[in-house]
């Protein structure tokens, strides 16, 4: 709330600024406003008590008996360090019933929140002093002394829970951090908080920064403008973004600044029609009431400018039809303006005054066409300057007004001065000052479309083209550099072969067999030319025993051979004699089902698969390399035909798989994200130590896979991902991922010493279950030791009070997940990470960036099914091809046989 930011700013430096309050005009004036609307108020509300009933102050009100009067005006009201000076204090009777409410005097035509949360503070303070809780407080607002009645119930809360941060705030003056904001112009101490500001150049000089935004920043380490510039990283904007607006980057307006420079995004465009007119609007913005519009054109080359002035309210339409006319004598005005409050002008004229657009038609166009300078400037065009805003853009452009640091604020003053006095040197001080708006506005849409037509050929010196910057990539594959020395240990050991061959081993003999296993390719006999079939001995209709022959069938299958050390093609010709009965002549057909139905042999299509699947190479790569080195005319629909018979080959062994897997006692789950033809899907891989399983789904909804592991009861390792928590079964999380978050956010956040002291805790209780584990193995009497530690971590954590966001924001999620942790320690051959589906998934990876984008859902999973066989057989230490050519489904019966 901006009303208690204050109260509480103005405390804090007048505790710690010894110097006098600085007031600019605009205050002054303020003050005197607000002096003269209470004054005229207290007198209205006197005239409705008798004299003896009134207490007018200054004076506090602790020291009289608030019984003895009906108004109660202009006085102090102070109970346990808090203070209010209240407007009046109404006091009715009504029968035995006395109320008493509080009323605050708002010269301004229309109440805000603030003024609500005002009278809310004013009720608090009488409850801690007298013990009477107003159930409602009155507001009296505008030139008519309106009325209005505000309900408290609804704001307590609020109001509590900002002087609750005022408290805490003031309890540490010590570590006070200056900043500005939108309000600072109408703070006494706007020019000391300014200069405090300006000299630690803190990031709060960028007025279009949120405080969020801020405190993510300072929470990283960034607290100035010039180290927030140097985080600015040019980046190749994706086609997909290619029709939407530009975003804005505070990095990069700190880069201007920095360098003094211009800096241009993309290719800003702004079209200013044959008569650009420059139009600015003046007005009141809580009466709705606009007296001032300020034009400026060119005409037959001399600058000309207009001004309509409305004395009162009802000649805003005369202003507005004056100016309407005005552009009727233009040839294609195109009105250039400088933010939305002339967008919102044009909206409320048109609904105010239905009646000109059937006067003046070309309203509607003209408005619509309008240019509102600031889009054009906002994201594309970054001024080193410490806003948007139309004056500092001028001013840095080397435009001055006549007066100093004008702003909107000091024309309501000055209209409001007007109004009162008539005065005509404050008359033309409001349009002198929206006249040279209208200047500034034509000197930085000149600079703007200047800039425009040079960008391909600019080369000066202070014009900065962003596409031309050198990009750069701070995401590289290699060596992850650990903050903390114990995480760079826990990652060391949890690499997938460093597990398989070292840990995993020590707890499952099966796969200390695997490892040792060791296989040769077998050598397959030649075979050039086939005979099939024999002559019947007697027609099977009329038992004729005289039959001749009539014809041959053959089929030419082309096959590869594999040598010991070699492959070559290998052609086999299949023949097939044809019989037919002397006596009936019927034909013998029953036995053409001895040819083969392919024209390309198993060892081809095994081959063929083995390339998509385990080489991960593209149909149309695999189709011209067989077709130059084996001289076999294929193309890619042929290997994709290929493809999708062998998936429906082996759509029992995919079965088997997921069968063998929801009935183990342990699942290891991960998944990614697919385009199928500009569609997003997802994968899921399914394994246990020895099985994996594929599975594609349209949506990240986990219900598919947990409809098809239903059966499964035994322990789950997963991420993070919410989804998973919805699995009725024990469950595992992974805490490699946990510690990979946790290492980027002590690189994010490196000042934090809250995260780095919880990270470190919690490492230095992780190495110690590593060491166990590549010591003894997985095994439950090793580990369960380990389970004291992980109960006083957790009971430390839930007491902790921490003050940073991300702190807390890592404690809600070790709680969250506190049983789902460390279930290793209750399990024998439990891994801690999730390392196995990891692996399993990157597999999809690698096969995902040669089909991504090009194939199906039915051919993704066509890939899925014999990609989950390739896995298998490489997680139990057997050769693909191998089991391809074998023409086995049983994948353990295979191994088996093979021994």
């Amino acid at each position: 709330c901006y009303l208690f930011q204050s109260l509480l700013l103005a405390t804090l430096n007048r505790e710690t600024i010894g110097e006098q309050e600085q007031e600019n005009d605009f205050i002054k004036w303020k003050r005197q406003r607000l002096a003269s609307y209470k004054l005229r108020c207290t007198e209205k509300l006197r005239t409705t008590v008798e004299a003896n009933q009134c207490l007018i102050g200054p004076k506090k009100i602790n020291q009289f008996d608030i019984n003895n009067y009906s108004l109660i005006a202009n006085c102090l009201l102070e109970v346990k360090n808090r203070i209010t000076h209240l407007d009046a204090l109404i006091r009715t009777i009504q029968g035995d019933k006395h109320s008493i409410f509080p009323t605050r005097f708002v010269p301004n035509e229309k109440v805000t929140k603030l003024d609500k949360l005002h009278v809310t503070f004013d009720a608090l303070v009488i409850f801690s002093a007298f013990g009477t809780m107003p159930m409602f407080g009155k507001i009296i607002y505008s030139s008519k002394m309106k009325f209005t009645k505000v309900d408290l119930s609804n704001l307590w809360e609020t109001t509590k829970s900002t002087i609750r941060t005022i408290s805490t705030k003031r309890a540490k003056t010590e570590h006070i951090r200056y900043g500005l904001n939108n309000h600072c112009p109408e703070c006494i101490f706007h020019p000391h908080c300014r200069q405090q500001v300006v000299e630690k150049n803190d990031l709060s000089l960028l007025s279009g920064m949120s405080i969020k935004e801020r405190k993510r920043h300072n929470d990283k380490g960034i607290f100035t403008v010039t180290q927030l510039s140097y985080t600015f990283r040019a980046r190749r904007r994706p086609k997909r973004l290619q029709d939407k607006p530009e975003r804005y980057s505070h990095a990069l307006k700190a880069l201007a600044i920095r360098e003094d420079k211009m800096h241009i995004v993309g290719n800003p465009k702004l079209k200013l029609g044959k008569t650009p007119v420059f139009l600015d609007i003046e007005g009141i913005p809580d009466r709705n009431f606009y007296y001032l519009i300020g034009l400026r054109y060119e005409r037959q080359g001399r600058c000309v400018q207009r001004s309509f002035w409305a004395d009162k309210e009802s000649d805003e339409i005369r202003i507005w039809i004056t100016f309407l006319k005005e552009l009727a004598t233009l040839s294609d005005p195109k009105i250039i303006h400088y933010g939305s409050y002339e967008t919102t002008f044009f909206k409320r004229m048109q609904k105010r005054y239905p009646d000109t657009i059937n006067k003046f038609p070309f309203i509607e166009k003209i408005t619509k066409e309008a240019v509102n300078l600031l889009s054009v400037v906002y994201a594309q065009i970054y001024f080193p300057t410490y806003s948007n805003g139309l004056k500092e853009i001028a001013q840095y452009l080397g435009f001055q007004w006549s007066s100093k640091s004008p702003s909107g604020l000091d024309t309501i003053m000055w209209r409001e001065k007007w109004e009162i006095s008539k005065q005509t040197s404050t008359k033309e001080s409001l349009i002198n000052y929206n006249l040279q708006d209208c200047e500034a506005l034509q000197r930085v849409t000149l600079t703007i479309t200047h800039l425009i037509s040079k960008l391909v050929n600019s080369d000066q010196n202070d014009i900065v083209h962003v596409d031309k910057l050198k990009r750069e990539n701070p995401y590289k594959f290699g060596k992850i550099k650990f903050s903390i020395p114990e995480l760079n240990h826990i990652n060391q050991a949890a690499y997938w072969n460093y597990q398989r061959n070292k840990v995993y081993v020590r707890s499952n003999q099966r796969l200390k067999q695997i490892r040792q296993r060791t296989f040769r390719a077998k050598t397959l006999p030649i075979n050039k030319t086939v005979s099939l079939g024999k002559k019947p001995k007697q027609c099977s209709k009329c038992n004729e025993t005289k039959i001749y022959k009539n014809g041959k069938l053959t089929r030419i299958i082309y096959d590869i051979k594999f040598g010991t050390a070699s492959i070559k093609r290998w052609i086999v010709k299949y023949e097939f004699q044809r019989y037919r009965c002397s006596n009936c002549l019927s034909p013998f057909k029953r036995r053409f089902n001895l040819l083969p139905r392919s024209k390309y042999g198993t060892e081809l299509r095994a081959y063929i698969v083995y390339q998509l699947v385990e080489l991960k190479l593209s149909s149309r790569t695999i189709a011209q390399n067989i077709t130059q080195i084996f001289s076999l005319n294929l193309n890619r629909v042929t290997v994709l035909m290929i493809r999708s018979d062998s998936a429906q080959q082996y759509k029992e062994t995919y079965r088997n798989i997921l069968e063998k897997i929801t009935a183990g006692s342990l699942l290891h789950v991960d998944e990614t994200q697919v385009n199928i033809r500009g569609k997003s899907g997802y994968v899921w891989a399914l394994t246990n130590l020895e099985d994996v399983i594929y599975i594609y789904s349209n949506t990240r909804e986990a219900s598919a896979i947990r409809k098809a592991i239903q059966p499964f009861n035994g322990v789950l390792i997963s991420d993070f991902y919410a989804a998973y928590d919805g699995f009725d079964c024990s469950q595992q999380k992974c805490l490699i991922h946990l510690i990979r978050d946790f290492n980027d956010a002590l690189h994010g956040h490196p000042f934090n010493t809250e995260i780095s002291d919880l990270f470190q805790e919690f490492s230095v209780m992780l190495k110690s279950m590593v060491e166990t584990i590549d010591r003894f193995g997985l095994k439950k009497r090793f580990l369960k030791k380990h389970k004291v530690a992980v109960k006083s971590f957790f009971s430390k954590l839930s007491k902790a009070d921490f003050e940073s966001e991300i702190a807390n924001k890592y404690k809600k999620r070790l709680l969250k997940n506190d049983k789902k942790l460390f279930t290793f320690l209750d399990y024998d051959g439990v891994p801690w990470n999730n390392n196995n589906a990891e692996n399993a998934i990157k597999e999809f990876a690698w096969l995902r960036k040669s089909l991504e984008g090009t194939s199906s859902e039915n051919g993704i999973k066509e890939y899925l099914t014999l990609l989950s066989i390739y896995t298998t057989c490489k997680f139990k230490g057997i050769i693909f091809l191998d089991f391809l050519r074998s023409g086995n489904k049983d994948i353990d019966a295979f191994i088996n046989t093979k021994h």
